[in-house]
């Protein structure tokens, strides 16, 4: 059952205490009941190039084989957007090139990739950016271009300015918990049209950032983020509710689209979430 559109946002490098003490707006949902939100553990390893295939495709790198960020090949998995593909719905990114390299063409011609629109893709719509300080507001800009032209079933946003500031200022500055205020500012902008609208919404991350300025170990200041979930098929408030496992963030994606997720999907229950009018 087609649940509604939905927009997935994965703010790149964003951790849960810093989403937590510095997304006022979204925070501000959460207390007036607009929004479950839920802590989420990053698979390993937390780096970003193997979490956009856990993300979208919900398989762990030991399936999958993208185990580095210097994997640069098409992925090997079914993906959120071959699921949409394969249903007649549209789909629509603004995103890192690194997403066009898993799902779309590999590797990534700055010149001829950067905006793509081809409906036999798996991304039929995409403005891929391919420069880490390319400014979070642009990316939000192109993705509603994408969504008020082409009117996608799933769009798929994903921002890097917040771990482009950890890497250099760490995750324990001023810089980087500016960066995440500003994000916060972005999406206060665009979520009220949003919810207008009757989208579906998730706000997430990849993984989180240390305290000196890297990821992709154990720690939970790399590992632990948000995840704010928006719309009709989320009970709210429903946060604190224990530590919702990343994998399985796509099989609920695919089922807010109404698609039946793959068998390498692990499909655990998000408590809150509402299906066929059943809680879970």
């Amino acid at each position: 059952m087609f649940l509604g559109k939905t927009i997935m946002v994965v703010l790149d490098g964003l951790r849960y205490d810093v989403a937590i003490s510095e997304m006022g707006y979204l925070n501000h949902l959460v207390e007036h009941s607009k929004s479950a939100l839920y802590k989420v553990k990053s698979e390993l390893p937390s780096l970003s190039r193997p979490l956009y295939e856990v993300l979208l495709t919900g398989t762990p790198s030991s399936i999958n084989g993208i185990t580095a960020n210097k994997i640069v090949r098409l992925s090997n998995q079914t993906s959120i957007f071959h699921l949409c593909r394969k249903e007649g719905l549209t789909t629509a990114a603004a995103a890192y090139y690194w997403v066009s390299e898993l799902y779309n063409s590999a590797p990534f011609n700055v010149f001829k990739d950067r905006l793509q629109h081809d409906v036999e893709k798996p991304i039929q719509h995409g403005a891929f950016y391919f420069e880490d300080t390319y400014p979070d507001s642009h990316v939000f800009a192109d993705a509603e271009h994408l969504r008020k032209t082409y009117d996608p079933d799933f769009l798929y946003i994903h921002s890097m300015n917040i771990d482009d500031v950890g890497h250099k200022y760490t995750s324990n500055s001023k810089e980087y918990r500016g960066q995440a205020n500003a994000a916060d500012s972005l999406l206060a902008q665009l979520l009220p049209t949003w919810m207008a609208e009757g989208y579906e919404i998730l706000i997430t991350s990849d993984h989180g950032m240390n305290e000196d300025g890297h990821h992709g170990g154990t720690g939970s200041g790399e590992r632990d983020v948000a995840l704010f979930a928006i719309g009709e098929s989320f009970r709210t408030p429903s946060n604190k509710e224990g530590i919702f496992p990343q994998i399985g963030i796509a099989p609920l994606v695919c089922r807010l689209l109404g698609l039946h997720p793959t068998e390498a999907m692990n499909q655990i229950p998000l408590p809150g979430f509402v299906k066929n009018n059943q809680l879970e």
